[in-house]
């Protein structure tokens, strides 16, 4: 019988993970505070305040599209508003006796985070970047190598508080190390967006970052996939996998969810997240035993 590789055994772990079920989301840095309005300050109230807060950014402040503009930047294309409710009076005539009444009206408006908003300019977002102090942070000498060695390494900087990989600068941002709950949860999630990475044109040009799709797509799902695939199987390289398994399976779980697939997936995807992997590593890109490309 053949030996498992790191990348069998990582995903035999995640497969049992999701047929045991579990609750998504990635988001493992610390948070700043009740939702608000950017521009004024003032927190949501009522029902406003769980609709936000409920929503998977770090960021407290939502802002309108309008007030986007006002800051001197724009909400990305492709990015979904949430709606804020609030209470107006109409006056109306009362049937009956003719004289004027005013009735309660449910409206709402649209908001967007921060962090679906690029160019920004507030003093309040500095809060963001610091004005909470961010605890000391050790690295982990194994998973920096690894980020270190990367052949053709995109830029990685720490200038907003989310993690994201954007191709057309060909750069990864991340929160400040010291946000996270552990040293084990930021390369986790920096080994995700190197793997996002590996998917540009100067690398292994793959479908989901090479051609624009938006979020919640399925092709969009499949690339988040193999993204946090070549998360785990980093980590299972460097051995701190078992510090971040159980996030790594919920995340999976809850695209697996989002477009419709079953755990089969997990093994296309990891096809292709040992690809990249393997180049992260400057390894071999030999499909994963037993995988499937897709």
């Amino acid at each position: 019988m053949a030996t498992k590789s790191v990348y069998d055994i990582i995903t035999d772990v995640i497969i049992k993970r999701l047929d045991a079920g579990v609750i998504p989301w990635r988001k493992p840095w610390r948070t700043f505070g009740p939702s608000r309005n950017l521009i004024s300050g003032k927190p949501y109230r009522g029902i406003n305040q769980f609709i936000l807060g409920c929503a998977p950014f770090s960021s407290p402040f939502f802002v309108t599209f309008k007030q986007a503009k006002e800051c001197g930047g724009f909400v990305r294309a492709g990015e979904r508003s949430l709606p804020c409710v609030f209470w107006t009076e109409w006056q109306v005539e009362d049937k009956d006796t003719g004289e004027d009444k005013k009735i309660p009206v449910l409206r709402f408006y649209n908001v967007f985070n921060s962090e679906q908003c690029d160019g920004l300019n507030h003093a309040r977002l500095a809060e963001l970047l610091g004005a909470d102090s961010p605890a000391a942070f050790n690295p982990i000498a194994d998973a920096q190598a690894v980020v270190d060695g990367m052949p053709k390494r995109p830029a990685i900087q720490h200038t907003e508080p989310r993690a994201f990989y954007r191709p057309s600068t060909d750069t990864v941002n991340m929160p400040t190390p010291g946000l996270f709950v552990s040293p084990e949860s930021y390369y986790d999630t920096l080994f995700h967006e190197l793997g996002h990475s590996t998917g540009h044109a100067s690398r292994l040009a793959r479908k989901g970052i090479m051609d624009h799709h938006f979020f919640g797509d399925s092709d969009y799902g499949q690339e988040e996939l193999v993204a946090e695939m070549t998360a785990a199987f980093l980590c299972g390289h460097c051995r701190i996998e078992q510090a971040i398994i159980e996030n790594s399976a919920a995340y999976i779980g809850s695209w697996l969810r989002t477009i419709k697939q079953d755990a089969k997936l997990v093994v296309i995807a990891a096809a292709q997240a040992q690809k990249a992997a393997d180049f992260i590593l400057g390894a071999s890109s030999a499909p994963v035993n037993g995988g499937a490309e897709s």
